[in-house]
């Protein structure tokens, strides 16, 4: 085979190497940076210190960086933290400035910034690097690291977004193979989710004992991507930045409000408008689409928000407001108006031109439902038609 043609060879074979998808970020004297990376590896944990390696391009500015500060931390990201990816990976390079703004990050000890809640985070110091073709090969000395009790990496591979399929024991392929037909994976986009979902599975535990459902939680993107590879039947999303190749039903609309801590000075009034947000912090639920849908309210406006805090949690963002660091605006409208440790909140309607968003439940189009997404569906009609 010819170099041309065994180089593309190569590339096309790689691609479909299935990988975890990880950001390798180092902070020092000679400054920040991060970049998404894919080649990643164990190479011993029977060195006196564990070891593993990265690959970065040598045109990357994080790849002199790394060489210049002698630390990194591999970020090895979750299945619903696709958006951090895209952003280390430069492609919203025109719409954010910095890179490091799209998610929440803790120093390790070497002091390399790690994504506040990864699926793994190894702090590494630089044992050795050589220069191979196009990409810099660091070996790092692992020094401390992070593990989160649960969660599913982000996988890369036929240059797309996936994530790993437990692998199932006999008695539970059997099981299953008993139950045929029974079995319901439902996606549901993060935030609305913990309070849509459990009743509705209340309900189809109540009145269909044997429909067995299983959840896939994450943003947007995540959703999406599970119901076009066919990893969830049904899912319940917003109706923004959506697929064509889905099909989608609405079930209800969701008006913005702005949250405000109890004694807020906002909180005397009846209604906002976004004028009135202007000179005090905002507290940014910073995950797409709603960070794009509630910036794009305050735009169509003019205003420019005093974003003080971002979180990609919900309950996080509501327990910044109830201590009084800023207002927010959400649409999503949980039946406490409490944080989690108990501080009071109020909710204001806020006046806006801009259309509300809705939730609506998707699936591919084409594809002929089972009897249990059958059975969801109409449950989902039910359900928002009682609420509304």
């Amino acid at each position: 085979m010819d170099q041309s043609n065994l180089r593309q060879g190569f590339l096309t074979g790689m691609s479909c190497a299935a990988c975890t998808v990880n950001i390798v970020t180092t902070d020092g004297p000679a400054g920040r940076a991060g970049v998404t990376v894919s080649a990643m590896s164990s190479v011993s944990a029977d060195t006196p210190k564990p070891t593993l390696l990265v690959c970065v391009h040598h045109l990357s500015p994080a790849a002199d960086l790394i060489l210049e500060n002698g630390v990194f931390c591999v970020n090895v990201l979750r299945d619903d933290q696709g958006y951090i990816s895209d952003t280390f990976a430069g492609r919203f390079k025109d719409q954010v400035g910095d890179k490091f703004e799209c998610t929440d990050w803790v120093n390790m000890s070497t002091g390399s910034p790690r994504v506040a809640d990864p699926l793994v985070g190894f702090d590494c110091r630089v044992k050795s690097s050589e220069k191979v073709g196009t990409h810099y090969v660091f070996i790092g000395e692992v020094e401390d690291l992070y593990v989160r009790e649960n969660g599913s990496p982000l996988i890369y591979a036929n240059r797309a977004y996936g994530s790993a399929t437990p692998i199932e024991s006999a008695s539970s392929i059997k099981a299953g193979q008993n139950a045929a037909g029974s079995k319901l994976t439902v996606g549901c986009f993060h935030t609305f989710g913990p309070y849509i979902l459990p009743e509705m599975i209340s309900r189809v535990a109540t009145e269909n004992a044997d429909i067995s459902i299983e959840l896939i939680e994450g943003d947007q993107r995540r959703i999406q991507e599970s119901l076009l590879s066919g990893e969830a039947e049904v899912g319940l999303l917003y109706d923004l930045d959506l697929s064509s190749e889905l099909e989608t039903i609405s079930l209800t609309n969701l008006q913005p409000y702005v949250l405000l801590a109890e004694h807020h000075p906002l909180a005397e009034k009846t209604e906002l408008s976004p004028s009135d947000l202007v000179d005090h912090p905002m507290i940014l639920l910073n995950t797409p689409p709603s960070r794009d849908y509630f910036l794009s309210i305050l735009a169509e406006a003019g205003v420019t928000p005093n974003v003080a805090y971002k979180s990609t949690s919900f309950e996080m963002v509501r327990g910044m407001v109830g201590h009084g660091l800023g207002y927010s605006l959400l649409a999503t409208k949980p039946a406490s108006a409490m944080t989690y440790d108990g501080k009071s909140l109020v909710r204001r309607p806020l006046a806006t031109n801009i259309a509300p968003s809705h939730v609506t439940v998707a699936f591919k189009k084409g594809h002929k439902l089972s009897k249990p997404a059958e059975k969801f569906l109409w449950l989902c009609r039910d359900f928002f038609a009682l609420d509304a």
